[in-house]
């Protein structure tokens, strides 16, 4: 995703660590005008935001973008709902896939596209329970000492 012209708005790290991640959609958001000026700002935060499939429309819940400073009267509410434009067919898919245990939606990042339009990846993911995520790190920290074991010793050869 981290191609040519693309400009990351905001990133939901933290639900890489709670979350697997199965599959990702890339979808449109219905915005106000003032909105596309706080984003193009970098004023938004996904933290604990997520989406449901309601009446054949997906909807994004707790999303915040920040108001416009210069939006007087146009501003909006930072966290109303917003409604995601995905295709027919991948909406029918996802109400399938979210009827399956444990599976959710999942912001991951906010973003401009190269012709300036404002794009959510969405993900369908399965929850994390603490022994995996304990197992997430160890992996990374046996990672990270192995790197270092490496560079270490390529510095005396």
């Amino acid at each position: 995703m981290a191609g040519k012209g693309i400009k990351v708005v905001t990133d939901n790290r933290k639900a890489r660590h709670d979350y697997f991640i199965e599959e990702t959609y890339e979808a449109g958001l219905a915005l106000t005008g003032t909105e596309v000026k706080s984003l193009r700002a970098g004023k938004a935060n996904l933290q604990d935001s997520f989406a449901r499939v309601e009446n054949g429309e997906v909807l994004l819940y707790n999303m915040h973008i920040s108001p416009y400073e210069k939006g007087n009267r146009f501003n909006h509410d930072p966290k109303r709902v917003r409604k995601l434009l995905l295709h027919k067919s991948e909406i029918r898919r996802l109400i399938g896939k979210t009827q399956e245990k444990g599976l959710t939606l999942v912001p991951l990042k906010v973003y401009f596209n190269p012709r300036g339009l404002a794009k959510l990846e969405l993900a369908l993911a399965r929850g994390k329970k603490l022994y995996d995520k304990r197992e997430a790190m160890a992996e990374r920290d046996a990672k990270r000492e192995m790197e270092k074991a490496m560079r270490e010793k390529q510095k005396y050869v």
